[in-house]
C-alpha cells in the first residue's frame, strides 16, 4: 500500500498545516475537532483513516503502528506540507509518537491527546475488548450522560485496532526509543480518562525530553469529542 491509497478529509486551506491521527473510535470521532480547528485558525487540517478503519482496505502486510507512521511520513511527502502538527489521540497518539522518532523534516511538533503506546506498569491501560458500550462510555468520559447510548456515534473498531496491536495497546521498547525524541512535545490529558489516567500521561511526558503536560479538566479519554475548546485552546 502507498499513501495515495490512504483514504482522508482535508479542511480548510491555510497555511498552518495540521494532521490529525484517530483512536480506535475512527475518522468519525476527530472530523468535529477538525472542523473547529479549521474554522478557528489559518489551518490546513488533514485527517486520514487509519487502512482497516472505518470499512477501508487494509493490505496484508500493515500490520503495526511503526508501519502507519512510515506510511503517513509518505503522505506528508506527497502533500509536500512543512511544519506540521502532528495531533493524535488513543492509538493515534501512539502513532503520532512513532511517527516523531522517524524524524521527518515535515514534522514540526508533536501532540499527544490522551495516548496509549507506552509501557506504565504502574498505571496499566484498561483492556476495553470486553466491554459493553455504557461500560465503555464509564471510562472514556467525564460525564458519561452527556454522551448516552447512540448508534449514529463512532464506536472502537476492535478488529482494526486488533490488526495493528494485537490488542496489546503498549509496546515496552517504545519509552527507550522516545528519549531520543527532539521536537516539540506536548501531551495533553482529560483528567477523568479511565482508559489511561493522568498519570499514565505524566509518565508518557516524562519519558520524552522536553515534553510538556497538560491536565484538561472536564475531559477523560476523547477531549476532542468532550471538551473540544479546551483542547483548542491547549493546541493554540
Amino acid at each position: 500500500m502507498t499513501d495515495d491509497d490512504v483514504t482522508l478529509l482535508e479542511l480548510g486551506a491555510g497555511a498552518e498545516p495540521f494532521l490529525l491521527l484517530h483512536g480506535g473510535a475512527g475518522p468519525r470521532s476527530m472530523l468535529p475537532f477538525a472542523g473547529l480547528l479549521a474554522a478557528s485558525r489559518d489551518a490546513r487540517v488533514i485527517v486520514p483513516t487509519h487502512p482497516g478503519f472505518a470499512g477501508t482496505p487494509r493490505p496484508a502486510g500493515l500490520t503495526t503502528v511503526a508501519g502507519l507512521a512510515a506510511l503517513y511520513a509518505g503522505l506528508l511527502d506527497r502533500l509536500d506540507v512543512r511544519a506540521v502538527t502532528v495531533l493524535g489521540n488513543s492509538i493515534g497518539g501512539w502513532v503520532a509518537a512513532e511517527l516523531a522518532l522517524l524524524r521527518s523534516p515535515r514534522v514540526g511538533r508533536v501532540v499527544l491527546v490522551n495516548a496509549v503506546g507506552l509501557d506504565v506498569p504502574e498505571h496499566p491501560v484498561t483492556d476495553v475488548s470486553g466491554l459493553t458500550p455504557a461500560g465503555l462510555a464509564e471510562l472514556s468520559f467525564h460525564d458519561p450522560a452527556r454522551f448516552p447510548p447512540d448508534p449514529d456515534r463512532p464506536k472502537p473498531d476492535l478488529a482494526a485496532l486488533a490488526a495493528y496491536t494485537r490488542m496489546s495497546m503498549t509496546d515496552p521498547g517504545l519509552r527507550d526509543r522516545l528519549a531520543t525524541v527532539d521536537l516539540p512535545v506536548h501531551v495533553v490529558w482529560g483528567e477523568s480518562d479511565g482508559i489511561a489516567p493522568p498519570a499514565y500521561g505524566r509518565a508518557y511526558a516524562g519519558a520524552i525530553p522536553g515534553a510538556r503536560f497538560t491536565l484538561l479538566p472536564g475531559a477523560g479519554h476523547l477531549p476532542q469529542l468532550e471538551a473540544p475548546d479546551r483542547l483548542l485552546a491547549a493546541v493554540a
